[in-house]
């Protein structure tokens, strides 16, 4: 708390002028809320005396108590409108710190590293944007400007009750200590309630997410059953920690609104005696009495307040966990932008490992010049992929080096190096929007001709074309709408649009058929005869034209050399081409190379 909470109120005093207007809102209402108690004493004390005096009139009666009356109305609809306003205005400071907070954390999460997103799961993240946020958010009218109307009614009416009578004050007064103590238990246990319940959101949340991405997963296996009691135990266990929290709750105000009440017996039965006594106007007790109803609404308020702050103590620090976390990588102190002349890449003795003591990559050096191909095979888990992502620096490497044209990649701005490199992944993700954004999604403002021609070279144009809309075409979510092939050429026709000076294929046609793997091959070859091109695959037919082919084992290069010499040395590329290709009866050096099943499926 005394970290977290003060926080959130620095991200409100953002916005000091909306904030003075509701503290000033709060001073009001408050003003006019201690009126009230002197307005009805005063009243029934003048009632009292015109009623004891047998010469007042009742019409003098009647027109003290319509004065007195109309005071009272005038006081508490004042009190009613600063109240209101007051409550707009922090419930407006509110939701532009969420605004602010909201805009931080998505841009934490693009700043962030692939090795944070590798160990943490996007369910997770989501559940702390959006329910630690509103958990963070609420706090600031539901405990900030709640706890600031609380402390001035109850400093206001403290002093002016002790000014008035001390002892009575005390009596008024003496359900606070126990008050303090159930609610000050109350909120350190929501504070771990609270967090986790979070914690069983994410998990709820992660458990939905995957269900939803894997529907056609869980419905193909039939596993409704199973996916429902997954969510069910998720669900429950988050209802068991809420059944607490409510618990804490109800215990909190139960022992408080008893003490409350307590106090204000104890107030009466020592007023009435000493109005009994003479010591004491009835409008005077009338004004004690007053005063303890007045703090009733307030009182009650504090289990609210004190339960906004667990909440926003625990969501908060979830939060700025995140918010607090420092990129892996980040531009070099002095970067500049990468200055590609010839545009050649080198890797010089590159190590790299996720996790220390685990080596992905050991000692691999290669180069490509423009207008060559390189090709990389190799067992899953070889480090192929790997390979691709340390050129457009998603990771460090951590051992020797990678340059552009003598250029170290980490000593230059990331923006400029990752517009250079062209990476067209695996996972061919696409946007729910239209084929046109899509494809330019590296350059919204890429000329129509482009996304054509980058569709052309694809393979994709025509299927384009045929569509009811053409390239206005929504993809759907996830790219639903386009099988796996179609999604992979879409990828492939979104990393041409950019014409980055290195691109890089990383298994990119694995979905695509033979044929149009052929055709797309060949238009790529014409729209990168300039570039650097790296292409990674499973399929030896992907990489045979390369110039220049390295055989990956263990992170290791074992062969290295071009389609022809390869085969010749017999080694580990010649076992895998072997096992891909079989010779037809009367071919001399033509291969027909086997797609896999679900490929010609």
């Amino acid at each position: 708390m005394p970290q977290v909470l003060p926080r959130i109120v620095r991200l409100a005093l953002r916005y000091r002028g909306l904030v003075a207007l509701a503290i000033a809102c709060s001073v009001g209402a408050a003003v006019f809320s201690l009126t009230l108690p002197r307005l009805f004493g005063h009243a029934v004390d003048q009632a009292h005396l015109l009623l004891s005096d047998g010469a007042a009139s009742p019409q003098a009666v009647q027109s003290a108590l319509l004065t007195t009356a109309l005071l009272v109305i005038g006081a508490a609809s004042l009190r009613g409108l600063l109240t209101g306003w007051g409550g707009y205005v922090a419930e407006v400071v509110s939701q532009k710190v969420a605004y602010d907070l909201r805009m931080d954390f998505f841009q934490q999460l693009q700043r962030l590293s692939f090795g944070f997103h590798d160990r943490i799961h996007s369910g997770d993240l989501i559940t702390r944007g959006m329910l630690d946020l509103e958990g963070t958010r609420a706090f600031i009218q539901g405990g900030m400007m709640q706890s600031l109307t609380l402390i001035l009614l109850l400093s206001a009416a403290t002093f002016m009750m002790v000014s008035t009578d001390p002892v009575m004050a005390a009596l008024a007064l003496a359900f606070v200590p126990i008050a303090g103590w159930a609610l000050g238990r109350m909120g350190f246990l929501l504070r771990v309630t609270w967090l986790r319940v979070q914690q069983l959101m994410a998990v709820l949340t992660l458990t939905m997410e995957e269900n939803l991405q894997g529907i056609r997963v869980v419905r193909a296996f039939s596993a409704k059953a199973f996916e429902l009691a997954k969510f069910d135990k998720a669900a429950g266990d988050a209802l068991q920690y809420s059944f607490k929290r409510i618990t804490l709750r109800f215990r909190a105000v139960s022992a408080m609104t008893l003490s409350y009440y307590g106090s204000m017996a104890l107030l009466l039965w020592y007023g009435g005696h000493r109005v009994i006594d003479g010591a004491m106007s009835v409008g005077r007790l009338t004004e004690f009495l007053t005063y303890m109803t007045l703090l009733q609404a307030p009182i009650r308020q504090i289990a609210m307040i004190f339960a906004s702050a667990a909440r926003a103590t625990s969501s908060g620090g979830r939060l700025f966990e995140i918010l607090d976390l420092k990129a892996e990588i980040t531009d070099a102190p002095g970067a500049r932008p990468l200055a590609a002349a010839q545009g050649v890449l080198r890797f010089e003795h590159v190590d790299f490992d996720y996790e220390p003591g685990r080596p992905i990559l050991r000692d691999v050096s290669f180069e490509v010049r423009p207008g060559q191909t390189l090709g990389v095979v190799g067992a899953p888990g070889s480090g192929k992929s790997t390979i691709a992502n340390l050129i457009p620096r998603f990771y460090d490497v951590t051992g020797g080096r990678i340059t552009i044209d003598g250029q170290d990649i980490r000593e230059v701005s990331l923006a400029s190096l990752r517009e250079y490199v062209g990476l067209v992944q695996q996972e061919a993700f696409l946007f729910d929007t239209t084929v046109t954004n899509n494809v330019a999604y590296a350059d919204p403002w890429a000329a129509e001709d482009r996304i054509v021609g980058a569709a052309r070279t694809a393979q994709l144009h025509d299927y384009i074309a045929g569509l009811p809309t053409g390239y206005s075409t929504r993809v759907g979510e996830r790219g639903v709408a386009l099988s796996g092939g179609q999604r992979q050429r879409m990828s492939i026709a979104r990393g041409v649009v950019p014409g980055p000076g290195v691109m890089i294929f990383d298994d990119s046609t694995a979905a695509i058929d033979a044929v149009t793997e052929r055709k797309v091959r060949e238009a790529l070859a014409q729209a990168t005869q300039t570039k650097a091109t790296i292409i990674i695959a499973h399929r030896l037919s992907s990489l045979m034209h390369a110039d220049q082919i390295i055989v990956l084992e263990e992170g290791r290069v074992v062969e290295q050399g071009d389609h022809a010499s390869l085969l010749q040395n017999g080694g580990v590329y010649a076992e895998l081409y072997a096992l891909q290709t079989r010779a037809e009866p009367g071919a001399d050096d033509q291969v027909q190379v086997q797609a896999p099943a679900e490929v010609r499926a």
